[in-house]
């Protein structure tokens, strides 16, 4: 088996890809050990010292370390995807599977703002979130009110140096040029 790793803007995560499918539907974001106890995987990686952070997505997983030298910790993680993989061991416990896709938060807008919040989740499933994916993270749409989009970052995004210009100068021009209701645009 032969995993791939990439960089991310943010230089506490690497992306690291397995060459098969990960999450069937939807994503993961795990911060700490005790969300951990929902995955085999994340337990693991959780177990070596220095992770702070795993992040599932469709064909990838993101690590993000707490400070820990990566050229230490990167044979480790590596060494921990592989054996999963190779073990045949579902990535999920089962109790875990029926609650994970997406399953992080309501959205609210008026119901007046529908077809507005329509042409932005649109927008964001098909232009943002694919160039967030690539980056080993995820966008969620949380709400409208007001004008201004309140998103979700997860993965390597959240906590990246770069995520605020990416929401103000990306996806905020991105949307305000499409959707002429939004004036701003806010992480949650």
């Amino acid at each position: 088996m032969f995993i791939q790793t990439e960089t991310t803007p943010n230089p506490s995560t690497l992306k690291f890809l397995p060459g098969r499918p990960v999450m069937a539907s939807g994503t993961l974001d795990i911060r700490g050990a005790e969300g951990a106890r929902q995955s085999p995987l994340a337990e693991a990686l959780f177990a070596l010292d220095g992770v702070s952070g795993v992040f599932f997505g469709s064909d990838f997983i993101s690590v993000t370390n707490a400070g820990a030298d990566w050229q230490e910790l990167k044979p480790t993680v590596l060494g921990a995807i592989m054996e999963h993989f190779m073990s045949g061991a579902p990535l999920l416990n089962e109790d875990a599977v029926a609650a994970a896709p997406d399953a992080d938060g309501v959205e609210f807008f008026a119901e007046s703002d529908a077809e507005t919040v329509a042409a932005i989740k649109q927008l964001i499933e098909s232009h943002v979130r694919p160039a967030v994916a690539g980056d080993g993270g995820d966008i969620k749409f949380r709400g409208f009110r007001d004008g201004t989009v309140f998103l979700a970052l997860k993965g390597s995004c959240s906590g990246c140096p770069s995520s605020t210009a990416t929401l103000k100068r990306g996806i905020q021009n991105l949307l305000q040029h499409y959707v002429p209701d939004v004036r701003a645009v806010e992480q949650i």
